[in-house]
């Protein structure tokens, strides 16, 4: 049975509607999902798609097709917001995914997209891409560019208006917040600090009036949501969790049914459940 192809495309625009609708267009049928965050002035496009992908939608094409609307139309001298950023289309990972329920696939895969996808930013759109994966993770990225780091594709220096990308390959992760019942952000900060480790990356980060304790889950079949939750309840009470974007489906079924609207779940937010809807699970591509 051929896998999957996920890019989880994270671009500097979470207030514009217009421009959000012409991002999503863009995306095509490959598009499951679309998490959009005013505070942060950020948001993620999860797309996804059978690979090879044969006769239906190609998972590179329609990111390209994101990322060329992006540059075009998001001005990073003119952004502000809570999340971390250095480009218009700040982040693209791509993650390869085998079986259903789905689990991690083969990273030459997410590997080869990777290398395909920042040669093509790097010549077509102008924007130096920075690498991250197997040699080194977006953290180290984020430090080192334009400091110990050159780009690995495209011009010596930031887009004049687009900054510059980081672009990787990795496993599946789960991206997770949670958010503290009081606005304390020092307590956040120390949190987020005593917590980070190489399977979990914190931040704690103000977000409008509130703050919150900001979560990459890296290797969420190991250490799923509803731990991470009761690490951060055990130093500081929560006031809500928050998914961003979609998980595989065996992350959530690891979770008690009981516990998912505490921990900010349902099924609905699976990579599986979305692929049904938009009929990219298989049954139209006679997987």
């Amino acid at each position: 049975m051929p896998g999957f192809l996920e890019c989880v495309i994270n671009v500097s625009e979470g207030r514009d509607a217009d421009r959000l609708a012409g991002l999503a267009r863009a995306a095509g049928a490959t598009l499951l999902d679309v998490h959009t965050d005013a505070d942060h002035h950020r948001s993620v496009l999860t797309l996804c798609g059978p690979h090879p992908p044969g006769s239906g939608p190609s998972v590179q094409d329609a990111a390209r097709a994101v990322a060329r609307q992006a540059v075009a139309a998001i001005d990073l001298g003119r952004h502000s917001g809570a999340h971390p950023r250095f480009g218009a289309v700040d982040v693209v990972p791509w993650v390869a995914l085998s079986g259903w329920p789905l689990q991690p696939g083969d990273l030459a895969v997410a590997t080869g997209a990777r290398d395909a996808f920042a040669r093509w930013a790097g010549r077509e759109l102008g924007l130096p891409a920075f690498l991250y994966g197997p040699e080194r993770s977006l953290p180290d990225v984020r430090r080192g560019a334009w400091r110990s780091l050159e780009p690995d594709e495209g011009p010596p220096r930031p887009h004049p208006t687009a900054g510059a990308v980081a672009v990787g390959a990795r496993p599946a992760l789960v991206a997770y917040n949670l958010w503290l019942a009081e606005a304390d952000l020092d307590r956040a900060r120390r949190v987020a600090a005593g917590l980070r480790g190489p399977q979990l990356r914190t931040l704690g980060i103000p977000v409008g009036s509130a703050v919150q304790v900001s979560c990459n889950l890296i290797d969420p079949w190991q250490l799923g949501p509803g731990a991470v939750y009761d690490a951060v309840a055990a130093r500081v009470e929560v006031g809500r969790a928050e998914l961003v974007g979609l998980l595989p489906r065996s992350v959530l079924d690891a979770e008690p049914r009981h516990r998912w609207a505490e921990l900010g779940l349902d099924g609905s937010a699976t990579i599986e459940a979305r692929l049904e809807r938009a009929g990219l699970d298989g049954g139209s591509f006679g997987l």
